[in-house]
Order: C-alpha cells, then sequence, then structure tokens
C-alpha cells in the first residue's frame, strides 16, 4: 500500500516542479514603470500641493502653486521703469517742424530773389546769401533728426530689454503653478505645503502604471533570436502558485553585455553575461512595479 502512495506523491511533486518552470519562462525579472520626478522651477514658499500618494493624475492638472509675490512685484516695478523710458522719447516731426518752416521759408526767397536777379532788380550776393543760409539749416535739420532718431532708438533698445526682462518674470510666474507633466500615479510625495521649495528640488514623482515595462536578462542564444516589435508571452504571479498571461511587446534590447545581476535568475544560470531586454505590457490593474514577472519569446 505504500509503494502507489509514493509513486503519487513523486508525481505529484514532478508536476508542480514542471508548473513552476513553465511559470518561470525563458526568462524572470520584475515589472517597472517610467518614472517622471517633478521638481520645482522656481524658489518660493509653497502655498499649495493638492496630491497625495496614489492619486491619479490628469496630464496638465493644476496640483498647487508657490507663491508669486515677490515675482509679481519684481514685474510691475519693471513695467513701470519701461513706461519711464518710453517718456523720454521725443516726436521727431514737432522737433523739427520750427527748421522745416524757417526752410520752406529760405526756399521761397530764394526762388524770389532769383527771379529779381534776373529781372535786374536785385543783386547776386542776396541771392548766394540765401543759398548760403539755406545750406546750414538743412544741415542743421538733417543732424537734429539724425540725433534724436537714434536718441530715441537707443530708449526703444533699452525699453525692448526690459520687456524681455517682464516677459522672463511673467514665464517664472507661470512654472510657479504646479501641473502634472503627464496622466499617473504618484508614487512618492517629497514636499507638503508650507515648505520652502528651491529651483530643482524635487516635489513629488509620478508614472504611468497603465503602461508597464518588464525587464528580464537573457543569455547570449536567446539574445541572436530576439528583435524589436516582436510579440511574446508575459506571465505574472498571481498568487497562490497561479499566474495572469499577457501579451507583450519587445521595446529595448541592450547593445551590450553585462554580468549577471545577482538579483536576477535566467534559465541557464552558468551563464556569466546576460543582455537587458524590456518588455511593453499593458496594465490591467494587478500588475505592480516590483512585481515579478517571466517572459516566453
Amino acid at each position: 500500500m505504500k509503494t502507489p502512495s509514493l509513486f503519487f506523491l513523486i508525481a505529484v511533486l514532478g508536476l508542480a516542479s514542471c508548473h513552476r518552470e513553465a511559470a518561470e519562462g525563458d526568462a524572470m525579472g520584475t515589472f517597472e514603470a517610467t518614472e517622471i520626478t517633478v521638481s520645482a522651477e522656481v524658489n518660493g514658499k509653497i502655498e499649495s500641493l493638492q496630491l497625495h500618494e496614489g492619486d491619479t493624475l490628469r496630464a496638465g492638472q493644476l496640483v498647487g502653486h508657490i507663491d508669486t509675490t515677490s515675482l509679481a512685484l519684481r514685474r510691475d516695478q519693471i513695467l513701470a521703469s519701461r513706461g519711464a523710458i518710453l517718456t523720454r522719447q521725443v516726436d521727431v516731426g514737432t522737433q523739427v517742424a520750427s527748421l522745416q518752416q524757417q526752410i520752406a521759408t529760405q526756399e521761397q526767397e530764394l526762388k524770389r530773389f532769383q527771379e529779381l536777379v534776373a529781372a535786374r532788380a536785385a543783386q547776386q550776393k542776396t541771392v548766394d546769401d540765401i543759398s548760403a543760409n539755406l545750406a546750414v539749416l538743412r544741415k542743421q535739420l538733417a543732424a537734429s533728426q539724425q540725433t534724436m532718431e537714434r536718441g530715441n532708438a537707443g530708449l526703444s533698445s533699452e525699453a525692448q530689454s526690459i520687456a524681455q526682462q517682464a516677459a522672463q518674470i511673467a514665464y517664472d510666474i507661470r512654472r510657479s503653478y504646479l501641473r502634472a507633466p503627464q496622466q499617473g500615479v504618484v508614487l512618492t510625495q517629497y514636499m507638503e505645503a508650507g515648505e520652502f521649495a528651491t529651483a530643482g528640488k524635487p516635489l513629488f514623482k509620478m508614472a504611468n502604471l497603465d503602461e508597464l515595462y518588464l525587464r528580464v536578462y537573457v543569455t547570449a542564444a536567446q539574445y541572436n533570436d530576439l528583435r524589436l516589435g516582436q510579440k511574446v508571452s508575459v506571465l505574472a504571479d498571481k498568487g497562490e502558485g497561479e499566474t495572469r498571461s499577457y501579451e507583450g511587446r519587445v521595446t529595448w534590447i541592450s547593445p551590450e553585455a553585462e554580468f549577471t545581476p545577482k538579483t536576477i535568475q535566467t534559465k541557464d544560470e552558468r551563464q556569466n553575461l546576460v543582455y537587458a531586454v524590456k518588455v511593453w505590457v499593458k496594465n490591467d490593474g494587478f500588475l505592480k512595479i516590483g512585481m515579478y514577472g517571466s517572459v516566453n519569446f
């Protein structure tokens, strides 16, 4: 009676061993996501940060803002100085109107005396004096116009530079409002409302969990049979010895070999060099970052 029981136990263990081997697949690894760390872009006190770890955010969703009081004051001051500069510009036409009138009068006088000289009613010297005076007035007009136009151009350039400074501050004010860069789930929150943020300091980390990647390591023999875009079968641990099956796609194959990481198991552990491979998987909500999975090529 003991012999049949022994054979039955061996058969059960054999089937369980085969099931585990099948569940392992051709390569094993862990699921990961493309994580994005959202950092502050300006300095200032965090007025609000309306999110918590585990929250699902929409792309572009407003989640908080950094105090913009100092930026707004600087912007107003700069715009006021720009207005003061522009008031220093002159109306060239108004400023030279008097000279233009004098030139017009002298031109009329020149024409009149030229007619008198032709009629022998005036001397040529009078015509020469008027011509000389007219030449001086024209030079004065040209010089005045050039000087005032250069002055206006310099003021315009200065005002434009100040306008660019104001535009930069307006840009910083817009960056003070914190938005989610993509759709995803908040994984880690690093700061809270009321704390002081500095440019480049992380605020929170998020990832799109709708699409995950299974990173596995394959041997040289397996590597030679892989191609980008190849469809594969992905297995994820469901618990109690069961697995869920997903359709995956090879999206990245490392061009360089590396030594087998200690935390990674390959089908043939005698291989010292392996290649990293990333397999894209559509998440149905059951897959988690860090969960173990396997792939069949």
